[in-house]
């Protein structure tokens, strides 16, 4: 079972390109923006990884908003790996550096409410978290029909 022989690691600059490809079949689905390797490698410090076998299968990343706010994004598993339980163990991880941290509250914008209903995730209205969309939405192709859910958790 991959989940049992995966670490969850921080990412590298020698990840960038894994974590890109990864991401990018996602992009191309729609399911998330597409971010070059440029814009990889200048946040990679708030990514992490799946390894197996030292193999990247997945990511994610963490954004801070507030000292007590912040947002788990880009999570991406490679097609092969996926339902196998890399996802959660990806936001475990990252839910555990932000408790770390002093954040007490996270939230997530997604497609796949389901998921995250799972780990504890309760849907909210977008509004909640103005610090995003004044950061991120404004860019966004989609922001006139944004179809993302957004979910919150309490750490």
């Amino acid at each position: 079972m991959p989940a049992a022989d995966t670490c969850v690691r921080n990412a590298r600059l020698a990840d960038a390109s894994a974590i890109s490809r990864i991401t990018e079949g996602y992009a191309g689905e729609g399911i998330m923006l597409k971010r070059s390797v440029e814009n990889i490698i200048e946040h990679i410090r708030d990514f992490f990884v799946a390894d197996y076998k030292g193999q990247v299968i997945g990511c994610c990343a963490i954004a801070f908003y507030t000292v007590k706010l912040a947002e788990i994004r880009s999570l991406a598993v490679l097609e092969e790996f996926r339902n196998k339980g890399i996802g959660r163990l990806l936001v475990e991880k990252a839910e555990a550096v932000l408790s770390e941290e002093g954040v007490n509250e996270v939230f997530v914008l997604t497609l796949n409410s389901g998921f995250f209903k799972r780990m504890g995730y309760k849907e909210i209205e977008k509004e909640y978290f103005p610090q995003k969309i004044w950061r991120d939405c404004t860019n966004c192709p989609k922001r006139m029909a944004c179809d993302e859910i957004a979910m919150v958790k309490t750490l």
